[in-house]
């Protein structure tokens, strides 16, 4: 994997932006590799995304000028190393099916990043961390459920059937850094259940929804969603089956983009770039 500085940027619609960023970038002598930009003409924000090809630890690069030209737009910069592989915890109750999903991937590389442990509320996902040789912990309440995080030094938490509501001080400390898998289309069908809602509405297509978690249930900004077509025919447990192949889709991709700093959050939207 290559190694690239990335920059988000947000800031107030107004004239030369990118020839600002560009320049100070071109000034000292960095390489852009990419950039991808959005403007909200609605609410007149501006979103950008670069990508900076660092080529060696002596490489200059102007931190101290970005964040004054921040200043000046009243915006604000972040900035990410692509080749740091931050701390991933999973957390699931005993469907494996998602969870075996997300860690083949990991071990063919398909996802940057470092999973030293699964956390469930039960006992039955031990034999899947034992299987991919990563750390199993079990939590009987909130408390020892903060610890291990703390413990792990986790960077970003990942929900993958995890039948547990997650407190509001681990929302906090991990303010868009928990991504929640949600068997559903959202808005529509949220709690428990959702595919026995939709059943009972006779629907004709069933999806899967990735979304950050805030305080408030299934309402936090959408990352990623993706649907299917069932039919009158089919019952709960065929459209079950068929909902977990795109639950499988959409977290994955999800996750992914999260790890590839692909993703703004502004306002409880995001703005997913290519």
């Amino acid at each position: 994997m290559k190694n690239n500085i990335i920059i988000h940027f947000i800031c107030s619609d107004q004239k030369g932006i990118i020839s600002k960023l560009t320049t100070i970038l071109y000034d000292s002598g960095n390489n852009i590799l990419s950039i991808e930009q959005h403007v909200d003409t609605e609410n007149q924000k501006f979103y950008i995304r670069i990508s900076i090809e660092k080529k060696s630890i002596k490489q200059y690069f102007p931190k101290d000028e970005l964040l004054e030209l921040s200043k000046e737009l009243k915006g604000k910069i972040s900035f990410f190393d692509s080749n740091k592989k931050i701390n991933v915890a999973i957390l699931g109750t005993k469907e494996s099916e998602p969870i075996y999903d997300l860690l083949i991937k990991y071990n063919s590389s398909e996802l940057q990043c470092k999973i030293p442990i699964l956390i469930s509320n039960h006992s039955e996902l031990s034999c899947v961390a034992k299987q991919f040789d990563i750390d199993f912990c079990k939590v009987d309440d909130n408390k020892e459920l903060v610890d291990v995080l703390k413990n792990k030094k986790i960077d970003l938490i990942i929900l993958a059937r995890y039948m547990q509501i997650i407190p509001e001080n681990i929302v906090k400390l991990y303010h868009n850094d928990i991504i929640n898998i949600h068997h559903s289309f959202l808005p529509a069908f949220k709690g428990a259940k959702p595919y026995h809602q939709a059943y009972k509405k006779g629907v004709k297509i069933i999806g899967a929804t990735a979304h950050y978690v805030t305080d408030k249930l299934d309402e936090g900004p959408i990352i990623c969603q993706d649907v299917i077509s069932v039919s009158h025919k089919d019952s709960i447990n065929q459209m079950i089956q068929l909902g977990r192949e795109v639950e499988r889709a959409v977290l994955y991709r999800a996750v992914r983009a999260h790890l590839e700093h692909k993703i703004i959050v502004y306002n409880n939207k995001t703005i997913i770039f290519n």
